[in-house]
């Protein structure tokens, strides 16, 4: 049975807003009969949001739903189902609602397991203010992390890159973070009731997570009641799936760089979030749309190139149109004929047919409507940044056949002053080596066209170091790898295998080759050096290179910390069915972010180093 988190999630919330009692075999959704209140943090509403819509909500008899911090007038003969995360904060505005009895009685249910103290503030508490009786249950639900479709998901923990290269990062703040993202990924793994294989590149935040969720696990799985019971007579690695760890260092260009696929483009031009977007309508105003699962032409289309798309919108429409023409016909009747008996049975049978068929039409028409919408937006947005070129000239300049002149050409042309920044980064990434004149003139043309430079100077001052590091003879190279490891959390090395990855001339992304080479379980130089760990062996055993652990693997499940993005999803799935028989991949990653949104973390490196147009031209070289 192949993973589907998505609907394992789904199943855990329903189950919940059911008071926490198994949902009827025959029926989806809730005992009816019980009304009940929802209240919700604003992370847990991020949760449910892809997930529950309103209506959905009234069939598990939840008629009333607010937000916790809101101010709320008390239901007295309702039960509250509460969904929130485990803060303090939380606990205080609980043990106000039911000191002041707003409910009838209290279901609390924690985004993830509740630290011991915060429990015995709880139940203190309510003691203290006689109103104990009023807390039914309280559950640890391991939901900490959004799932956006079957096989996507973020852990909503927003600049993890930042926080993971910051050069003042202290031990604590980063094993801090480190423990936010186990326990995320820890959540992701209790809910699909899976211990996987872990497979990660040694060093750096990657092995650092790995080891760690490994430790988490295996504390886990001595208890008697562990989460993970129901799944512990899988044995074989045939049966368990691979959980591949990277770090967003380990290919920097694919979070940079443009995209002309449906997807990876509605998510980085129009600002995609929660699988809603907000777009201009025909008529004026903002039009807003969700793109999930059940939206059948994003579903489908999703990883197509944009022109493919619009061809693909015309086409449903014109067959919509023929569809539409057929009922027409059908039920106009035979004009001028006598109406006999038999006609008009066969008459009314048309009509029913017709009638039944309105609502499917109905619905055809608005998803086409809508995607008509998006693509009319996405090409206004195209031709006045010339996206379409960004496209084609990063694609050159990762394969090195890009011209200097054409390159100054794009700097100098149509785009924001974002698409110019993000090219001349990847320009940076994808020059084996600095020619200081040439770098100087791209810079010279960023602020031209005032552009601030701090995130261009930070990858600058990576591959000087990277360079110096390859340079340097054995006794100064210590001094430099600590300063590596400290300034960017891991060897510096990665950066190199990026651009490595980069030049590689095909389109696969250095990602998916690495998942394919896990999955496949071969030897292969790529992924040899990979550490391996199985929370399931004894102690001694795991990191080691057992060949039963190295696959070959049905299921995957990747994860990226230090940010995501629809491009790695897209070359992901299309690998999935690449493979024979066809492979399940679950893509995660800390959280999703446009190219945008990830430039704009590396301006904040940059400016933390004292790097950009507001540091003086000393520092800046």
């Amino acid at each position: 049975m192949s993973l589907n988190l998505r609907q394992k999630q789904t199943e855990c919330i329903a189950r919940m807003l059911n008071l926490n009692q198994p949902i009827n075999a025959s029926s989806t959704t809730a005992n009816e009969e019980v009304y009940k209140i929802l209240i919700y943090d604003r992370f847990c509403q991020n949760i449910l949001s892809p997930l529950i819509h309103v209506k959905d909500l009234r069939k598990h008899g939840v008629t009333l739903y607010f937000l916790i911090d809101k101010d709320r007038n008390p239901v007295h003969d309702v039960p509250a189902v509460y969904f929130i995360q485990p803060t303090p904060n939380n606990i205080n505005r609980i043990l106000s609602d039911a000191s002041r009895s707003l409910y009838h009685s209290f279901h609390l249910n924690f985004s993830t397991s509740i630290p011991r103290p915060l429990l015995e503030n709880l139940a203190s508490g309510t003691l203290a203010s006689d109103s104990i009786q009023r807390i039914s249950k309280v559950h640890d639900q391991y939901l900490e992390f959004i799932t956006l479709e079957d096989n996507l998901f973020s852990l909503a923990d927003k600049s993890c890159f930042v926080q993971l290269n910051d050069p003042s990062a202290g031990d604590r703040e980063i094993e801090g973070i480190v423990e936010k993202v186990v326990n995320g990924l820890f959540c992701v793994l209790a809910t699909l009731a899976v211990v996987p294989i872990i497979r990660c590149p040694r060093g750096g935040p990657a092995e650092m997570v790995a080891s760690a969720l490994d430790q988490r696990l295996r504390d886990h799985l001595l208890s008697k009641n562990n989460l993970f019971s129901e799944a512990g007579n899988f044995v074989s690695s045939f049966q368990r799936p691979v959980l591949c760890i990277f770090d967003r260092n380990f290919e920097l260009a694919v979070a940079i760089q443009h995209d002309f696929r449906y997807r990876p483009l509605v998510h980085d031009v129009l600002g995609l979030r929660l699988n809603r977007l907000n777009v201009q309508g025909e008529k004026g105003g903002m039009r807003s749309y969700e793109l999930d699962s059940s939206d059948p032409f994003w579903a489908a289309n999703g990883s197509l190139e944009f022109p493919a798309v619009a061809e693909e919108i015309e086409t449903q429409l014109n067959k919509y149109k023929k569809d539409v023409d057929e009922v027409n016909k059908r039920t106009g009747g035979t004009h001028g004929a006598e109406f006999d008996g038999t006609d008009l049975i066969g008459n009314t049978k048309h009509l029913m047919n017709a009638v039944n068929s309105l609502p499917e039409l109905t619905e055809r028409k608005q998803v086409i409507d809508k995607h008509t919408n998006i693509a009319t937006t996405l090409l206004s947005e195209i031709k006045q940044r010339a996206l379409n070129n960004y496209v084609k000239t990063e694609n050159a300049m990762m394969r090195g056949t890009l011209e200097w002149k054409d390159l100054l050409g794009v700097l100098k042309g149509p785009g924001t002053k974002m698409d110019k920044l993000r090219f001349a980064i990847l320009y940076l990434i994808s020059s084996e080596t600095i020619n200081q004149s040439e770098v100087d003139t791209v810079e010279a043309a960023l602020r031209e066209s005032e552009v601030d430079t701090a995130a261009f100077q930070y990858v600058k001052k990576i591959k000087a170091l990277n360079a110096s590091f390859a340079s340097a003879n054995s006794a100064s190279r210590s001094n430099i790898v600590d300063w590596a490891e400290k300034l960017y959390g891991q060897s510096i090395s990665v950066v190199t295998a990026g651009v490595k990855n980069l030049l590689s001339g095909d389109k696969q992304l250095a990602l998916a080759r690495a998942v394919e080479a896990l999955i496949e379980g071969r030897p292969n130089p790529e992924i040899d050096s990979y550490l391996i760990f199985d929370p399931r062996a004894p102690k001694s055993g795991s990191g080691t290179s057992s060949s039963h652990l190295k696959g070959p693997f049905k299921e995957a499940i990747v994860f990226m910390i230090g940010g995501g993005n629809y491009v790695e999803y897209c070359s992901l799935q299309e690998l999935s069915q690449q493979q024979q028989p066809p492979k399940h991949i679950i893509y995660g990653a800390t959280e999703l972010l446009t190219g945008v949104d990830f430039v704009e973390q590396l301006t904040v490196l940059g400016q933390k180093m004292g790097l950009g147009n507001v540091a003086s031209t000393s520092s800046a070289q």
